[in-house]
């Protein structure tokens, strides 16, 4: 796993290790920068359900303002630590081990764009979902991550599905406020 582009291209990234680990795929993330590519220069980055950090590390060096990055597991925050250690990208990023819900139930400042990857076929796509709409700006972009298979309501408070794109097994289904 690397960064495609950007300030940190090149640079190798950690993951996790395990069988329960499924990192986005290189042809993945790839596809996914091109849909965001105009959209990330400035923009304020949510990485929940973080794992090794790479949608958020690979947002930083494309020019993301910042990237803050949860994870419940103390092995991914560590991972997620050690990457931007290396990368050099950690000065404009936060790091948060903690439960996706209660963070998405405190204060926030709002998102401009959101990675949601949770496991699969755990059921959390579908609840922490309409709370991640709750806090982006209203021209922001969610972007879920999961096998087509999986189900996704059309609609996330005032965010509805826009698009999807499918990739072998995998869907990436974007999200964007309804009056846009």
């Amino acid at each position: 796993m690397r960064i495609i582009t950007g300030s940190a291209r090149g640079r190798r990234l950690l993951t996790l290790e395990g069988e329960d680990v499924r990192p986005t795929t290189e042809r993945v993330k790839e596809a996914l920068f091109s849909i965001l590519q105009f959209q990330i220069e400035g923009r304020r980055v949510l990485d929940l359900f973080a794992g090794s950090g790479q949608l958020g590390l690979e947002a930083l060096s494309r020019g993301a303002r910042e990237a803050v990055f949860v994870d419940a597991g103390k092995e991914p925050i560590s991972i997620v630590e050690k990457n931007l250690a290396n990368t050099g990208l950690g000065e404009h990023a936060k790091v948060l081990h903690m439960d996706y819900a209660a963070f998405l139930l405190r204060r926030n400042d709002p998102f401009d764009i959101a990675f949601l990857d949770p496991p699969y076929r755990t059921g959390l796509l579908q609840k922490a979902l309409p709370m991640t709409a709750a806090i982006m700006n209203k021209g922001g972009v969610i972007v879920c991550e999961h096998p087509v298979d999986e189900e996704v309501p059309d609609t996330a408070g005032d965010f509805e599905r826009k698009r999807d794109y499918r990739y072998g097994k995998i869907l990436l289904t974007v999200y964007r406020h309804r009056d846009l």
